[in-house]
Parts: C-alpha cells; structure tokens; sequence
C-alpha cells in the first residue's frame, strides 16, 4: 500500500515525535520514512552497532530476537530487529564492516 497523503504517514511520524521526547539521550539514528511502506519508521546505524545497541536495549528487544546476515560479499555485517509501537512499525538496522580476518586491510580495500 503506498501513501497518497501526508496524513497516511501519521503512525511513524508519531512514534518518532515520541522517541525524541522519551530518547533524546540515544544517539542519532538514521531516519526513514516512506509513502511506499507507510506505516514504517526505520532506524538505521551506518558503521555505529553501538548506536544499534543502545536502541536495541531501549526499545526493549531482546539480544536473541536480533537478526544477522552478511552482505557485500562478506564485508558488511547487518542486524536487524522491528516490532510495533504505538501504531507503526519499527525497525532498527544496524552496520558495520567486518575486520579482515587476517589482520591486514580489510577485505572492502584487499582489491585495491
């Protein structure tokens, strides 16, 4: 379902009025929210799994609720974690490159 108005992106908008009066301290996130998924706020961390963390424990998932995959080939690590709240949907992201296993550059530079 795709938004045809401002008003139909109420829900996320909402919710993310009240996380800057209930978490103003946590570090800023990312923010998207779309006409395509309109009942989606999205919290993403670029290179800040602190960040994640954080709001992970805020939010109030739980450490095994939290998905992990890998992309770009093995370099980037990726969490995830949503629930609803207060009407919307949240989804926390988060992003981090994965150290070259050997020590050296990491595998992201290992081509250069």
């Amino acid at each position: 379902m795709s938004a045809s108005t401002l008003a139909a992106l109420d829900a996320p908008l909402l919710v993310l009025r009240v996380f800057s009066a209930e978490f103003a301290h946590l570090p800023a996130p990312t923010l998207g929210i779309s006409a395509i998924v309109p009942d989606l706020l999205e919290l993403s961390f670029h290179d800040d799994l602190a960040g994640f963390e954080a709001w992970r424990a805020a939010l109030g998932f739980a450490p095994e609720s939290v998905g992990y995959h890998e992309q770009s080939g093995g370099r980037t690590r990726v969490l995830t974690a949503q629930t609803g709240y207060a009407g919307a949907q949240v989804r926390l992201l988060g992003y981090a490159e994965i150290p070259a296993r050997d020590g050296g550059r990491s595998r992201q530079g290992a081509g250069r």
